[in-house]
C-alpha cells in the first residue's frame, strides 16, 4: 500500500490538475449516468478514486447533499479541497486504499472512474468486490469506468486491465445486473484519445 500511495502522491504533486491525463473540466458521461440512475439529491453517493476529479463539483451544483470522496492520495483530495474552497466542508473526504478500507456506513450509489482497471491482481479485485458489497445497499447502483477493450494497456506508469460491460459484470458477480454501457473517447491534455467504457449496474 505504501508503494502505491507514494506513486499516486508523486503523480499529483508533480503535475498541475489540468495536466493530469484523466483531467475533465466537466465529467459529462458520469453526470449523465448518475442522472439516469434516478437517485434523489439526498442519496448517499461515494466517488472512489475521486482525487482531483470535478465530479463532486457537478454533484454539488445539482444539489446532491450526501457526498463522500475516497482516494489513496491525500494530494489529490487536497487539490479538490483547494478548488472548492468553503464548499469542501460539505464533503466527506477519506484517504484510503479501497482494497483495505472498511466502510462505516452504506451508500446508494458507488462511482468509480478508473480505479478498478488498475487492479491487475485477482486478490485486489476480490477485496474491492468485498468492500463494494459491504458498502452498497440492496437496490443500489454502481457506475464503473475503465479503459475499453481497445483502450491503452498502461496508465500513469502502471499496467491496467481493459473491460467492456459484459466482462466487468463477470468481475462483479451475479449480484449485479448490467443496465447500460457508454463508450467515451477521452481526450487527454496532450490531445491523445483514450477509449473508456462506463457501465452502470444495479445490485439486487
Amino acid at each position: 500500500m505504501t508503494d502505491m500511495n507514494d506513486h499516486w502522491q508523486g503523480v499529483y504533486v508533480g503535475k498541475a490538475e489540468d495536466a493530469l491525463t484523466w483531467f475533465q473540466d466537466t465529467p459529462e458521461v458520469s453526470l449523465g449516468l448518475i442522472a439516469r440512475t434516478g437517485v434523489l439529491p439526498d442519496a448517499r453517493i461515494i466517488d472512489i478514486g475521486g482525487g482531483a476529479s470535478h465530479l463532486v463539483d457537478g454533484l454539488l451544483e445539482r444539489d446532491f447533499s450526501d457526498l463522500t470522496v475516497l482516494d489513496l492520495a491525500d494530494a489529490g483530495l487536497q487539490q479538490s479541497k483547494d478548488r472548492l474552497g468553503d464548499a469542501a466542508a460539505r464533503i466527506n473526504w477519506i484517504v484510503a486504499d479501497i482494497t483495505h478500507w472498511t466502510p462505516s456506513g452504506s451508500f446508494d450509489l458507488w462511482h468509480d472512474r478508473a480505479v478498478f482497471h488498475f487492479l491487475t491482481d485477482e486478490n485486489d479485485r476480490a477485496a474491492y468486490r468485498n468492500t463494494l458489497e459491504a458498502a452498497l445497499v440492496a437496490g443500489g447502483q454502481v457506475i464503473i469506468g475503465t479503459f475499453a477493450l481497445d483502450g491503452p494497456e498502461n496508465c500513469s506508469g502502471l499496467p491496467v486491465r481493459r473491460y467492456d460491460g459484459k466482462t466487468l459484470g463477470l468481475e462483479l458477480g451475479q449480484g449485479f445486473r448490467l443496465q447500460e454501457t457508454v463508450l467515451e473517447g477521452h481526450v487527454t491534455p496532450k490531445g491523445n484519445i483514450q477509449n473508456f467504457q462506463f457501465s452502470r449496474f444495479v445490485r439486487f
